[in-house]
């Protein structure tokens, strides 16, 4: 059974210690193509930047505050003190199998293999890669940021494109996982509704009690803790 909505949930600590080239601590730029991201902030304070068609945007972040963005919504988390963040991404299982394209400079994105190099993190020295893409996401994010503020989507929309050729390859792949989580998850509420209805409540009786220990790793906007969702540890299985 999937984590509630077919979401995923991750807990952040976002980057802090080492400023980048525009002296702000903070993420790496990225948007996703498919799947819509929220923050629920726990602690600390900061600024999320965002940039779409409508322009560059800066949300203060402090504890209590919930924000969401859509697919193409460029974000970068920016760490102003102590900045932790409960993450929850729709779609569980897109955004770890490529669904988010960082903002590396043009000539980068256009290029798939130069693309996978600059974004992949190596087994040895990973801290060390991490620092690198992020200046690299960084770079390209100013340049995007730059030519929207004098008026100029013309980069915005080409980068748009790119990111598209970069995923369109993986979206079938993609649909299979969306099938067996999200859409599962919503064909099996309407069968319990439908099951509610006739007044059947067998499922009430296949409860079950599920947990997905956390586990540290990198991610694009800091250190994360991250969940398994969707392989739980049952602890009260089904009946056979």
């Amino acid at each position: 059974m999937t984590f509630p909505g077919g979401t995923s949930v991750s807990r952040l600590t976002v980057y802090s210690g080492s400023p980048c080239a525009d002296g702000l601590e903070g993420g790496t730029p990225h948007l996703h193509t498919a799947s819509t991201e929220a923050y629920v902030v726990i602690g600390g304070h900061g600024t999320l930047q965002t940039l779409d068609v409508n322009g560059l945007r800066e949300t203060a972040l402090s504890a209590g505050t919930t924000v969401w963005f859509t697919p193409g919504t460029i974000h970068r988390a920016v760490n102003g003190g102590g900045l932790e963040v409960v993450v929850v991404m729709s779609n569980a299982g897109l955004p770890e199998a490529g669904d988010a394209v960082m903002t590396f400079p043009p000539e980068v994105v256009a290029d798939p293999d130069r693309y996978r190099e600059a974004a992949a993190l190596p087994a040895e020295g990973e801290e060390e890669a991490v620092r690198r893409r992020r200046e690299l996401a960084v770079e390209g994010f100013l340049r995007l940021a730059d030519a929207a503020a004098e008026g100029d989507l013309g980069p915005l929309h080409r980068f748009y494109d790119q990111a598209l050729a970069l995923v369109r390859p993986k979206a079938a792949a993609w649909r299979a996982i969306w099938e067996d989580t999200v859409a599962e998850e919503t064909r099996r509420t309407a069968g319990i509704l439908d099951a509610l209805e006739r007044g059947d409540g067998a499922h009430l009786r296949r409860s079950a009690l599920m947990e997905s220990p956390p586990h540290d790793r990198w991610g694009m906007c800091g250190n994360l803790r991250a969940h398994d969702v969707a392989h739980p540890i049952v602890h009260t299985p089904e009946p056979s």
